[in-house]
């Protein structure tokens, strides 16, 4: 490895890729190297030690046009965005590349069930003979003594041993794997959702009861906000949400024969004789006064016609209105007091950067935000974000939709199909395309909607609700401090507060003054979890000594940058990492990819992509060691510099050049014609969408 990265640093030596990162051209006013560290973080420039300092270039032309290369193999041309069903078809006609899985882990080309069906390919020796070399190293699934699944088709198969055992290891490491029969009844929209139908009806929010509950929404929206101040984002908001009414799925789901009566019949049969045979939460079970009997033998799945018109088959109870409780009362504990949390993180926020950030020191993850249309369509890539590790013993998933019905819905379906521990409702994320639809932080401007959402959640399963919310939609325009004394009483266990607005994104710094105002007007039921520029362990205790009464903070781009601040704060000290230690880091993060995307070549890729995604934020961080003020600031941005080392400075380059080199490192070489530019843009400092 040491041989690797001499002659990488050689390579860069010569191109000019590996200089120092971040260069800020100096002035004939301000000078970063005649400067006091005072003056450098008065223009939030971090104070690097003068003898790791050097010129910057005469012109950053070069290395713009070598990240160019990497990313665009032609200059000057726009590569055509190819759909999925084009990109599918080349798969298919790659037929010699793509070796069927049955017959790649058994050597067997009879044990295919599909036979000369089967759209993969059988022929071994062809398969073999254009398979690329093997990558240096072990295979992840044997230095974790289990039976790769892969067999012919692992980039490792050199290091393959005869191991005790299945190749379904990684089902029992897993969970929350999406079930085939749910999906199917997903596409044929004959799943059922009575928990969430009958919620919804008793509050008038089902089917077209949302349209009328429109106009009671928008007054309230004027008398808080005045009508000149939301007119014209409700009114863009409401016509992107009109121009898509299929993504809403509420015309085509069937809804069982009582929820479409007027009135509601009492079942006969004594309550006794089934209490034994429920459980709270389950779709058979009691809630809000309404009991499905066909639908609990049915496991929560499809109802015949026949069932839906025989009124008699659907029995419901009745239960005295004082005698029901509170959505509170009969909810999990779930307790976040002081504990360091990950939050929910596009693209980067996969499994295995959970499993790293767990290993690292982090106590609560949360899984990636997944649409409530999507997975109601059963998409199986939307799915796939709700997947949990076993190592992962606090674990929730997020979700963004726009109206009760459909958050309703998808919240039983996961209490139904997955295990987890809390399930967050996303009310904060400014990406246009989720604004666009009503949903995210547009919520901020209905807090009618958020209340209804956050209620019909919270009452149809045991899950504990919570929320992740912004300061509000509008710079100035503070909303949430005038709604946090009710969200508990709308039934949610927690709210993550970020300290910026919609409007801000990420140009300005956390306003935690804010988030302890509002924690401090929070109901005592409520915990509140403060969000935005925890950095390091000193910003963690100031933000808790400053508002005891925070539950704890939850870390984001922190954790991007530099995924040890969970050690950090646990171990209360700055972590002079050395490149060495971040190498072996980042192998970490290789090893649990390839167990979860799979040690193929296809697997390697996606490892390879997520790889370079991560690093795209990891270039930011400065080591202690260089600094003459610690600890690091997230917002500051450095000045031209050198590292202690070769590969240290090939870490901090801004290149995208440089992010492949340290994934050949790691995984081999790119194929032919690779390409690569990130996808939150997160090198591009001066732009205030980022992240």
């Amino acid at each position: 490895m040491s041989d690797v990265i001499a002659e990488l640093a050689a390579d860069t030596s010569v191109e000019g890729d590996a200089k120092p990162a971040s260069p800020v051209q100096s002035t004939k006013q301000f000078s970063v190297y005649e400067a006091t560290s005072e003056e450098l973080i008065e223009r939030s420039m971090a104070p690097i030690k003068k003898e790791f300092l050097c010129p910057p270039p005469p012109s950053r032309s070069g290395k713009q046009n070598d990240a160019a290369d990497v990313r665009a193999p032609q200059s000057g041309l726009v590569q055509e965005k190819k759909s999925k069903r084009q990109l599918k078809r080349e798969r298919r006609e790659q037929s010699t590349i793509n070796l069927c899985p049955q017959v790649a882990r058994t050597e067997d080309v009879s044990s295919c069930q599909y036979k000369d069906k089967c759209r993969f390919n059988h022929d071994i020796e062809a398969f073999k003979a254009q398979k690329p070399d093997d990558i240096e190293g072990q295979c992840p699934f044997v230095a974790s003594e289990m039976k790769c699944a892969y067999g012919l088709s692992c980039r490792f198969l050199g290091t393959h041993r005869d191991i005790a055992g299945n190749s379904d290891d990684k089902e029992k490491s897993e969970m929350n794997f999406f079930n085939k029969e749910t999906q199917r009844l997903l596409w044929k929209n004959k799943m059922t959702f009575t928990n969430a139908d009958a919620k919804l009806k008793s509050l008038g929010l089902l089917g077209h009861a949302k349209k009328s509950n429109a106009a009671e929404e928008n007054s309230t929206e004027k008398t808080q906000n005045g009508v000149n101040g939301t007119q014209a984002t409700d009114a863009a908001v409401d016509s992107a949400v009109t121009s898509e009414p299929t993504s809403e799925m509420i015309q085509d789901v069937d809804i069982p024969g009582p929820l479409e009566t007027e009135e509601v019949h009492p079942m006969k049969k004594a309550k006794s004789e089934d209490k034994e045979n429920s459980k709270p939460g389950d779709v058979g079970g009691v809630n809000d006064g309404v009991k499905v009997e066909e639908e609990m033998k049915k496991n929560g799945y499809s109802i015949s016609k026949a069932d839906v018109e025989d009124e008699d088959s659907i029995k419901i109870v009745e239960t005295n209105s004082s005698l029901k409780l509170h959505p509170r009362e009969k909810k999990k504990l779930i307790d976040f007091r002081d504990k360091l949390y990950l939050a929910p993180l596009t693209t980067v926020g996969n499994l295995p950067f959970r499993r790293l950030c767990k290993v690292l020191g982090a106590d609560v993850t949360c899984g990636e935000m997944a649409m409530c249309t999507n997975l109601l369509q059963g998409q199986a890539s939307e799915w796939a974000l709700l997947r949990r590790h076993s190592s992962e013993d606090l674990f929730g998933v997020q979700i963004c939709g726009s109206y009760p019905d459909t958050v309703s819905r998808t919240v039983e379906l996961i209490d139904r199909e997955c295990t987890v521990d809390f399930i967050d409702i996303n009310m904060g994320c400014p990406i246009d395309m989720v604004v666009n639809k009503s949903a995210g932080s547009a919520l901020l401007n209905k807090p009618l909607r958020m209340k209804n959402i956050v209620e019909v959640s919270s009452s149809i399963v045991e899950t504990p609700i919570t929320i992740k919310v912004r300061t509000a939609f509008f710079e100035g325009k503070n909303r949430i401090d005038s709604l946090i004394a009710d969200i508990g009483n709308w039934g949610a266990t927690a709210v993550t507060i970020h300290g910026r607005s919609r409007q801000q994104r990420y140009s300005k710094s956390a306003d935690w003054d804010y988030i302890y105002q509002c924690t401090k007007n929070a109901s005592t039921n409520l915990q509140v979890i403060g969000n935005g520029d925890v950095y390091s362990y000193l910003d963690w205790n100031k933000h808790k000594s400053d508002c005891p009464e925070l539950s704890s903070c939850m870390i984001a781009r922190g954790a991007l940058i530099k995924p040890w601040v969970f050690t950090e704060i646990k171990e209360q000290r700055h972590w002079d990492i050395t490149s060495g230690e971040r190498l072996n880091i980042m192998k970490d993060f290789v090893r649990f990819g390839l167990q979860h995307w799979g040690s193929d070549t296809k697997g390697v890729e996606t490892t390879r992509h997520f790889l370079l995604e991560w690093l795209s934020y990891t270039f930011r961080y400065i080591p202690v060691g260089l600094l003459d003020v610690i600890p690091q600031q997230i917002n500051w941005r450095p000045p031209s510099y050198f590292g202690r080392d070769d590969l240290e400075t090939l870490m901090m380059s801004e290149s995208a050049g440089d992010w492949v080199r340290i994934s050949e490192m790691l995984l081999g070489k790119v194929p032919e014609g690779f390409t690569f530019a990130p996808k939150h843009k997160s090198n591009a400092y001066d732009r205030a969408e980022n992240g």
